[in-house]
């Protein structure tokens, strides 16, 4: 049997041929806006750029003159967890619905982030290998994903979520669990754990390694996991090609971290000056998150919380432009992420706005571009508009190096979406909808 029979959702034409001409390609690694472009993509990659020239291509199936608006590489966001989903008013029920209910719900969440812009997206706990498959091969509409499975968290730590009075017959365990981690004590239950999340198909380990606002049984300056026990999952990362990342808000439990062979912190914002400088020096990759901390402080979401986990948002948010900044300083290599759950996912493109507060356009837009490109192994891959590139990319009517807000009011300045060369959704005459994304088209037998 063949696999088209097999799997009748896989597309069974290749991606089409574009030639996008009179275009100003956004070169988000020199920062700059490359005028009267010519982009030439195929079999959902960029064949050619050229430069200079405004006329019509006489070659090509589908030519469309953009009329000098703006080619930027589709978006990656590099902290998202596409499995917390909304349908509940606080965080305590987030996860108190069917699995069933949690699936469907995520394809909803996966479809909305690829129509904001987000054509890559790090899971970092919570999406398996079969949502990653079904958006792979086109069952489910959504960003390209690289997940961690289920993140890696100590008893009493920023990924257990049972509360206080709670035994350890509900302890999550593995694969069978709807929440975000699992729990795993010891180096024994350590080694088990990474290699069952690397065995099930993670792209990458996340460990929990300080305190969180969330999670109802630790301070925020609680430094988690013993030194043997990260050294036992960054081994086993290492041994399998790949890393590990691990939440950290404090000097105390990023050093805890990295020390110990962590390439990857999430979040930082209690970083200073010494830290960030020594974490350079060792090639870390920074994700900060401002997005969430806004957002859950905000009317309709400041009630996600309750109130000792609002306490710790305060604290958390009051110090993240700072931890921004000395990153930037440092010259450390930043991602973008936005860490939001539940119905906080429609808050995603505000990171942008956040970010630029502090840091220029150009940086903000390659953290989500290049920078998270580079960090996914995808460099050469994604995240810049170039020949031999996937196409994924943006059409958009203003310039995001000369105001990056446009990535914020995303809807107001998008023009069409490409994911590997195929049109995902667009407001124009030009061209039609790939039939992978369209709702309304029946594949033939």
């Amino acid at each position: 049997m063949s696999n088209q029979s097999s799997k009748p959702w896989l597309p069974q034409t290749a991606a089409p041929e574009i030639i996008f001409f009179n275009a100003n390609v956004v070169d988000v690694e020199a920062g700059v806006v490359i005028p009267k472009s010519t982009v030439h993509i195929k079999n959902g990659r960029i064949v050619n750029v050229t430069i200079g020239d405004t006329t019509k291509p006489a070659t090509g199936s589908n030519r469309v003159d953009l009329q000098g608006q703006y080619i930027c590489p589709g978006l990656i966001d590099c902290h998202v967890h596409l499995t917390a989903t909304p349908g509940s008013p606080s965080l305590k029920d987030m996860f108190s619905a069917s699995p069933n209910s949690i699936a469907y719900r995520t394809a909803f969440v996966a479809r909305e982030m690829l129509l904001r812009g987000f054509t890559t997206a790090r899971d970092t706990g919570g999406a398996d290998f079969a949502l990653r498959e079904a958006i792979t091969e086109g069952l489910v509409m959504g960003p390209r994903l690289f997940i961690a499975g289920k993140a890696l968290s100590q008893t009493g730590g920023h990924g257990d979520f049972r509360a206080n009075y709670q035994g350890d017959e509900i302890k999550c365990c593995g694969g069978h669990s709807v929440y975000l981690s699992r729990v795993c004590n010891g180096v024994p239950e350590c080694l088990n754990a990474a290699r069952d999340e690397l065995r099930q198909g993670a792209d990458f380990i996340k460990i929990m390694c300080g305190g969180g606002v969330a999670s109802p049984s630790d301070a925020l300056d609680m430094v988690q996991f013993t030194a043997e026990e990260i050294r036992a999952i960054t081994t086993t990362a290492k041994q399998s090609k790949t890393y590990v990342t691990a939440h950290a808000y404090s000097v105390e439990a990023i050093r805890h971290a990295v020390d110990n062979g962590v390439r990857g912190i999430e979040h930082g914002n209690f970083i200073d000056e010494e830290t960030a400088a020594y974490c350079v020096k060792l090639g870390v990759v920074f994700t900060p998150t401002l997005v969430t901390y806004h957002g859950m402080s905000q009317p309709p979401f400041d009630k996600f919380l309750d109130g000792s986990s609002q306490i710790k948002n305060r604290q958390v948010l009051a110090s993240g432009l700072d931890a921004l900044s000395i990153l930037s300083k440092a010259g450390a290599t930043i991602c973008y992420g936005s860490d939001l759950l539940a119905g906080l996912h429609v808050l995603q493109n505000q990171e942008f706005s956040i970010r630029s507060g502090v840091l220029s356009a150009k940086e903000i837009l390659q953290s989500a571009t290049i920078n998270a490109a580079k960090y996914l192994g995808m460099e050469g891959q994604l995240g810049c508009i170039k020949r031999g590139r996937i196409a994924d990319m943006l059409i958009l009517t203003s310039n995001p190096l000369e105001d990056i807000t446009v990535l914020d009011h995303i809807q107001d300045n998008l023009v069409a979406i490409l994911k590997d060369g195929r049109i995902v959704s667009k407001r124009s005459s030009w061209l039609s909808v790939d039939p992978l994304y369209d709702p309304c088209h029946v594949q033939s037998q």
